[in-house]
């Protein structure tokens, strides 16, 4: 038989219950409560379990994946790094190179400007410039549209003069040369006077004087008086061939073709204008070593096509000879932004360019009558101008 237990009579527990101390009896019923939950089922949820896990440690794999970790990161950092130099030397690249571009304005130079201004009640030469800051005048014509204010050619200067970064020559007046047949005319090219710009000083003086010996400058009424002079056919041919023999200031004929020409057909121009000058003053001219001069003149010009817009110069300097300079369409070696003007020849005989010279500046027929008045509204802004201030103000 199974040993009886012995009867714990309920009034025994609840007396053992109120003389333990408060603390002990909550701990009894709450170690209870905790175990009839452990112990509860439901419908839905089975009851908890009192096992723990295990949990497996491998140090070996941890310190491997915590190395590859890193070395991961550091990759990525690195990556990041060369990646944002990279884009920053791009960056620096694109805008140096955008910087380098020439840069033209929205608006644009203005077209069909005309050549002067009046300001003041003085004409002034009308200057601009062009997207790389240089001094351009308009010229009038739809195609050679603009011509440098200054030009600066290695030839020109004197025998006791060196030439250091070339002679500087001033825009006096611009013109277009027009050829016509029956009564249709065709452009040309477009020619530009120049004068030294040390030598303007000297062209001041001559004519102010001979206008008022005792002037520095003329005043307005003068000036007319001076300019009706140049117009006159003989009066300025006898004003130019004194400046001309006895000033012989170095200057040049800038000439620009508006249509595709060739060398013969200007050269044979020349020649005509030469040869009816000649036959004005026989006595100067008609002798064998002048007629040699002018087949020296011819040889120059033995060259083939001159494309539109190319730039012939021809060159006058203190001595009255003649150089012929050509832009053959070459860049500089030592500036690849500059253009390379190639010298193709000097006649030494100053006759010849006195001839050509006065086809442009005085007389009855001249080669382009725009070009004359031009070149003559030019003299009178600098015989406005007291003597030596000119080249002064260019410089």
């Amino acid at each position: 038989m199974r040993p009886s237990r012995p009867l714990v009579r309920p009034d025994a527990v609840l007396r053992s219950l109120r003389q333990a101390p408060r603390a002990t009896r909550f701990q009894c019923l709450n170690a209870t409560q905790n175990h009839q939950k452990q112990q509860a089922r439901t419908f839905v949820r089975r009851a908890n379990s009192s096992h723990r896990a295990v949990e497996n440690l491998n140090l070996d794999r941890m310190r491997t994946t915590s190395y590859d970790y890193h070395v991961r990161r550091r990759n990525f950092l690195a990556a990041g790094a060369a990646a944002g130099v990279i884009a920053f030397i791009y960056t620096a690249y694109l805008l140096k190179k955008e910087i380098d571009k020439p840069k033209k304005f929205d608006s644009g130079l203005p077209s069909n400007v005309d050549p002067f201004l009046t300001e003041a009640g003085s004409t002034r030469k009308t200057v601009v410039h062009d997207q790389d800051g240089r001094e351009i005048v308009p010229t009038g014509n739809k195609t050679v549209e603009w011509f440098p204010r200054t030009l600066d050619l290695n030839i020109g200067a004197g025998d006791r003069q060196q030439v250091v970064n070339g002679v500087e020559y001033t825009l006096v007046g611009v013109g277009t040369r027009s050829v016509g047949f029956m009564l249709m005319g065709f452009e040309v090219y477009v020619v530009g006077y120049y004068i030294a710009t040390q030598d303007i000083a000297a062209i001041q003086q001559k004519l102010v004087k001979e206008v008022n010996p005792i002037a520095t400058t003329l005043v307005p009424s003068e000036r007319d008086d001076l300019k009706k002079r140049l117009l006159d056919p003989v009066e300025g041919e006898k004003l130019w061939l004194d400046i001309l023999c006895n000033v012989k200031p170095r200057s040049a004929f800038r000439i620009v073709p508006v249509r595709n020409t060739d060398f013969p057909h200007l050269r044979d121009g020349f020649v005509r204008a030469i040869t009816a000058r000649s036959q004005e003053n026989k006595a100067e001219y008609n002798d064998e070593s002048f007629g040699q001069s002018v087949k020296e003149f011819k040889a120059l010009f033995t060259r083939g096509k001159l494309p539109q817009k190319s730039e012939l110069i021809m060159v006058r300097d203190d001595k009255g000879r003649f150089n012929l300079i050509f832009d053959d369409g070459k860049k500089s070696k030592d500036s690849k932004d500059e253009k390379s003007l190639a010298t193709l020849g000097r006649v030494d005989d100053e006759r010849v360019s006195r001839a050509l010279w006065l086809n442009y500046l005085a007389g009855k027929n001249v080669a382009s009558e725009p070009a004359r008045q031009n070149i003559v509204q030019g003299i009178m802004e600098f015989v406005e101008r007291p003597v030596g201030t000119v080249a002064a103000q260019v410089v």
